[in-house]
């Protein structure tokens, strides 16, 4: 004989086949079911991105916003600030003037007094 042999022929049974298409079908579904779960997952995972896309552009226009009102208190502190220096520059001027704060403080007396006599005049 020569060097090579016959394999042997297997006879697959039909029990044989049908445990091999019974496990082959099994995988078939557990594949198909772990694909939809993750298709699922995915889904919650895209939804939950679309969720923090909009919050995230909601914070961007509501920071937007209250940028501008920061903005626009700068800008009246700022003219408030230089009003109240104006003021006080000349409230400085008006005392000097006066005669110092002496004279500045009798001033200021003398006319809470004339305020306080027409009140007293207007009730009575």
């Amino acid at each position: 004989k020569g060097k090579y042999r016959q394999v042997p022929h297997h006879d697959f049974s039909d029990s044989d086949s049908d445990e091999a298409d019974d496990f082959i079908s099994q995988q078939v579904r557990n594949q198909r079911q772990q694909m939809k779960e993750q298709d699922e997952g995915l889904e919650m995972l895209s939804q939950s991105a679309d969720r923090l896309g909009m919050l995230s552009k909601n914070i961007h226009e509501e920071l937007g916003h209250q940028n501008k009102l920061l903005d626009e208190m700068e800008e009246d502190l700022d003219t408030a600030t230089t009003q109240l220096d104006f003021v006080t520059q000349k409230t400085r001027e008006l005392i000097q003037r006066s005669g110092g704060k002496k004279n500045f403080l009798i001033i200021v007396g003398l006319t809470l007094v004339v305020i306080v006599l027409i009140i007293l005049i207007i009730y009575t």
